[in-house]
């Protein structure tokens, strides 16, 4: 672990740095808008799942509005015209998600911990998983959760801090997590700079 912990001390004295604290206040910056900003947000954690999430950000870019509008036959042949793996899929989530999209910062609101309301999206949102919850939760400006996708579980491999697991149950995630929690308290980071740390590391590059 000391190893992985010079290498974000190294990063949080670069440039990286200030690319980092810049995409974390434009999370805290959406968590604060519109609901229906908020269920964007969600849509693109929804297409990124087992996808990639540079094509999704361009996806989500594209389709702006049409997450609200487009019929379900629309959003599936533009998602397709667009590239995504899982056109069917998705669209047919992001339609059955819209009935959250008025509400849903009053839904996220009702929640007292980021842990409860990750709960509540991987039963109630098709599409997601923890992971994806996670993720949309971090987008919005949550800090206090882990995005375990496979970039970071290859990372924690390679420093020998974890074995792949074959699937990753839940049981499973919530044990990793309590790992990163450990890495992010001894670097003095939160769970959500923490994975764009260790993101940037395994790929060069800050997204979201």
């Amino acid at each position: 672990m000391e190893e992985l912990l010079g290498a974000i001390e190294a990063l949080k004295q670069s440039e990286v740095k200030g690319l980092i604290d810049a995409r974390i206040r434009e999370f805290r910056e959406i968590g604060e808008a519109s609901s229906t900003e908020v269920f964007k947000e969600l849509c693109f954690c929804i297409l990124t799942a087992n996808f990639s999430a540079e094509r999704g950000i361009k996806i989500q870019k594209e389709i702006g509005a049409g997450f609200l509008t487009l019929p379900e036959s629309k959003l599936t042949e533009k998602l397709k015209e667009l590239g995504h793996r899982y056109p069917e899929a998705r669209a047919k989530y992001i339609v059955e998600t819209r009935r959250y999209s008025e509400s849903l910062k009053e839904i996220i609101e009702s929640f007292c911990s980021g842990r409860m309301l990750r709960e509540w999206l991987a039963e109630n949102v098709k599409g997601l998983g923890f992971k994806e919850a996670s993720h949309f939760l971090r987008n919005i400006g949550y800090t206090d959760l882990a995005i375990l996708d496979f970039h970071i579980i290859d990372l924690l491999v390679k420093c020998n801090l974890v074995e792949k697991p074959k699937t990753m149950t839940k049981k499973r995630y919530l044990e990793i997590e309590e790992l990163q929690r450990k890495i992010a308290e001894r670097s003095n980071l939160s769970l959500a700079e923490l994975d764009l740390y260790l993101w940037y590391m395994e790929t060069g590059k800050v997204l979201k």
